[in-house]
């Protein structure tokens, strides 16, 4: 037989279809292996257009990542950025081709064709409009002196340009925070591209940011149009209190017209006659009535309160009592520990001790959270944290420029996300601007971003959390649908005090009471993120007293954590966002007596606006 009929089709003896047997089967096969072609060709094409849009956005951000090294340099961004928009500009034009926009149709691929053309538009909105904006608006700042005629800080510059600042620097963070948005491209090549795209944008955004919120509260805070009078609360971290540590002395800070003079500390000691801070109904309970320390509340204790608002305002309290605080009006607080004077030496250069002891930008710390304790008397250590405080404020301002003041307000910022540094004023208005700017730091308080809270106080009275180190890895597990997510976290705390040195310490390091030398006791407060959720909560290693707590209306996880020489505690737990929240979770926590928080971030498993 010549053909044969297989399933009602016609064939030849090789099994191929006769072309005038079915003419619409044979238009659908010809169709298909032409889409195929089609399909090849564009996937051959878009690979290629993907290394190149790779290569530019790379090139780019290399060239930007070069201008910002070395003290961020304005000048060396704005050389380089005709250079970096010709880079985002190519990578734009290809993103946005003929084929690019016919893929934009085809289902799965044509949205990640989508975002890719976002992400190239995004990132080339930022370096022609927004940060050009930027630049412009500060330039005034860089061709005029900062420095004023009775040698503090120029004012009036730093008032003209607020406004314009303000406003480039709203469009700047607008425009990265859309960069941010966008979803994750599937493309590998192009996903890295714009994973460094978007970090090193973000850095750029934060330096931005750092500084219009420093323009934005320093002519106020300094004494522009009226004096002002803050008390600088000293801490010792080594000696953990929620907010900060232990309140080894006060200062008293003046302002006026940009130049700042400071008087004498007080040791702690000669607050404490003055009576306690009005601590609420529930602080009272949750730090006096529960052991095992008991918390007087006096000047000591008043980092005690996660709020750092509380803190301010219990010093008040406490000021209006004494006979150089009565009568005179306290306008704002601030609170630092060694840490932050160890940043600020780095800016301003060294200081010398009248022992002829040299603080560095490295050495700083550890001098005053541990060496000190060991070679020194408790009046010698006041003495020298007063000496270092106010030569670090009053040259604060010496040989001020342009790029000085932009890493003044960088480290501001960052040492008070931290909670080495604090700022709060009685002003409603100012103070207003210092919330804004993350200069007053508070337990979670924000649904759209998203903050676990984790404070430590030490219950054993000594300066043991020098060795106290705390870790933490937070691990996004899902984004739900509602926009909400949900994430698993760790919390580890290790005394990594070595059998060598148990034995070697001081009582006044190592601890006063009988049976807890050498051991941290901390009590732990965990807070949700507003309008979120702390769930699954497990421990291992000496945790006690786990208990449901509510202070000043927000709820929270208690517990005490005791750790021997060697041992830690560890802290399990899942956090949900609020469907409001906008970014990832970050955390809020008790600082350490170094600048590294040993935070952790993995946010592999989704992102924020992935919904497919």
């Amino acid at each position: 037989m010549s053909r044969r009929s297989v399933m009602g089709r016609e064939t030849s003896k090789h099994g191929v279809i006769r072309k005038h047997s079915h003419p619409l089967l044979w238009s659908l096969l010809c169709l298909a292996i032409v889409m195929v072609g089609l399909l090849g060709y564009a996937g051959f094409r878009v690979y290629g257009d993907a290394q190149r849009i790779k290569a530019h956005e790379r090139q780019a951000i290399a060239l930007l990542g070069a201008a910002q090294s070395g003290g961020q340099s304005l000048d060396a961004v704005s050389e380089q950025l005709p250079k970096i928009q010709q880079e985002t500009g190519a990578a734009q034009a290809i993103a946005h081709g003929t084929m690019w926009n016919l893929m934009t149709h085809l289902p799965v691929i044509g949205d990640d064709v989508v975002t890719v053309q976002g992400m190239t538009s995004a990132v080339h909105g930022v370096v022609t409009d927004a940060m050009p904006q930027f630049i412009e608006s500060v330039s005034g700042l860089k061709s005029t002196s900062l420095k004023s005629v009775d040698g503090g800080l120029n004012l009036q510059p730093l008032l003209d340009a607020q406004s314009g600042v303000h406003t480039a620097n709203q469009a700047l963070q607008r425009d990265v925070q859309g960069l941010n948005h966008l979803p994750t491209p599937r493309i590998p090549m192009v996903r890295d591209a714009y994973s460094t795209a978007r970090d090193q944008l973000g850095s750029v955004a934060k330096t931005a940011d750092a500084l219009s919120n420093t323009l934005n509260i320093l002519p106020g805070f300094l004494g522009a149009g009226q004096a002002r009078t803050y008390a600088v609360m000293a801490m010792t971290t080594s000696e953990a209190r929620s907010a900060g540590g232990l309140i080894g002395s006060v200062g008293e800070m003046r302002t006026q017209n940009g130049k700042i003079a400071i008087d004498d500390f007080r040791a702690n000691k000669e607050y404490i006659k003055f009576g306690p801070g009005d601590p609420t109904a529930d602080e009272s309970r949750i730090f006096n009535a529960w052991g095992p320390l008991r918390m007087s509340f006096d000047i000591r204790d008043l980092a005690v309160f996660p709020d750092t608002s509380r803190s301010a305002e219990a010093m008040r309290a406490i000021w209006g009592r004494t006979p150089w605080g009565a009568g005179r009006t306290l306008d704002g607080v601030l609170m630092m520990d060694p840490v932050f004077l160890q940043q600020l030496i780095a800016i301003n250069g060294t200081v010398k001790l009248s022992n002829g002891q040299v603080l560095t930008g490295d050495n700083t710390a550890e001098f005053l959270l541990n060496t000190v304790y060991k070679d020194y008397a408790p009046a010698e250590q006041d003495l020298y944290f007063q000496e270092v405080a106010v030569q670090c404020i009053a040259n604060l301002f010496d040989n001020v420029s342009f790029e000085k003041l932009s890493a003044i307000g960088k480290t501001m910022g960052t040492m008070a996300q931290q909670r080495h540094f604090a700022m709060y004023s009685f002003d409603a208005g100012m103070q207003a601007s210092l919330s804004k700017g993350g200069f007053t730091p508070q337990t979670p308080k924000s649904d759209t971003n998203p903050t676990v809270g984790v404070y430590v106080t030490q219950q054993n009275p000594s300066k043991m959390d020098w060795y106290i180190h705390r870790t933490s890895k937070i691990t996004r597990t899902s984004c739900n649908a509602n926009g909400s997510q949900t994430y698993h976290v760790e919390y580890l705390l290790t005394n990594t005090l070595t059998t060598d040195q148990v034995g070697t310490l001081p009582r006044y390091i190592s601890g006063v009471a009988d049976g807890l030398q050498n051991i941290g006791l901390e009590k732990v407060l965990m807070y949700a993120p507003a309008g979120g959720s702390l769930t699954n909560l497990n421990t291992t290693g000496d945790v006690s007293d786990a208990r449901q707590e509510t202070m000043n209306g927000s709820s929270l996880q208690a517990s005490i954590a005791k750790l021997a020489p060697g041992a830690s505690v560890k802290y399990t737990f899942d956090v949900t966002t609020s469907t409001k929240a906008t970014g990832d979770l970050v955390l809020d926590q008790t600082p350490m007596g170094w600048k590294d928080p040993g935070i952790t971030t993995d946010t592999g498993a989704c992102t924020t606006t992935d919904k497919r």
